[in-house]
């Protein structure tokens, strides 16, 4: 329960095994039950390894409404899980949004970060992949109105974009300058990717400070990134931070 009265929804699963965690941040319009998620959970429990996934205010299981959430409120959300639900060092594994979220809670709990894993990470998205591409019509509805529904290729219903998310985006821009994460960070990327291009992600590696940074795309890799190849590379991954950190 949060300080508002507002809940989270999460899922943990136990592990015996030594060395970090792992906790699952989703990514826009997603949830805990998606594909990858579930995945990295089977994954964890042939392992023995701990592992957290939860959703965000306003998504999936958890309380509140989509359109009423910001950047500020789900980095809280991931946060509130890092700091209450988990023990010890964590592999932050982030999809899509959840790789902005993870890349901006590593910079806030450094200590407690044993790794990243970012998978299409939309870092800086509210700006760079939705402002800055929007019709001069769209942009004004936002602002002249509060929002404006955006067509989704994952969902049915139409995504709403509010005024409130795009201005609160900015308060956690971090393209514009050097990264301070100094964990190992690896980056799995489609090249066919429509909503999060490969160059884009580039930008992030570019910037973080660390100098153990590994990229591998995946030259016909959609946005999802959801085969059992993909599944396979993921976890990959995750085990190799998690050897690494223990």
């Amino acid at each position: 329960m949060r300080p508002d009265g507002q809940s989270i929804a999460y899922l943990k699963t136990p592990g015996s095994a030594t060395g970090p965690g792992v906790l699952w941040l989703s990514g826009f319009k997603s949830d805990m039950a998606g594909t990858k998620a579930a995945a990295l959970d089977a994954w964890a429990r042939e392992r023995g390894r701990a592992y957290t996934r939860f959703d965000y205010f306003g998504h999936g299981r958890s309380s509140g409404t989509f359109a009423e959430g910001t950047v500020s409120r789900w980095l809280d959300d991931a946060l509130a899980v890092l700091d209450q639900i988990t023990e010890g060092p964590q592999v932050l594994v982030g999809s899509s949004m959840g790789g902005w979220i993870a890349t901006l809670v590593a910079l806030r709990r450094p200590a407690r970060i044993a790794g990243l894993v970012l998978i299409a990470p939309a870092t800086d998205f509210t700006e760079e992949l939705i402002w800055k591409n929007l019709p001069e019509a769209a942009r004004r509805d936002i602002m002249d109105r509060g929002g404006w529904l955006r067509p989704s290729a994952y969902d049915p219903e139409p995504y709403p974009i509010t005024r409130a998310l795009i201005e609160d985006g900015r308060r956690h821009l971090i393209l514009g300058a050097q990264v301070g994460v100094r964990a190992p960070v690896r980056v799995l990327q489609g090249m066919a990717d429509p909503d999060v291009p490969w160059q884009h992600a580039m930008r992030l590696v570019e910037r973080i400070e660390s100098p153990d940074v590994v990229v591998e795309l995946v030259k016909h890799g959609d946005h999802r990134l959801s085969t059992p190849a993909d599944i396979g590379r993921l976890t990959a991954m995750v085990e190799e931070l998690c050897a690494s950190g223990g």
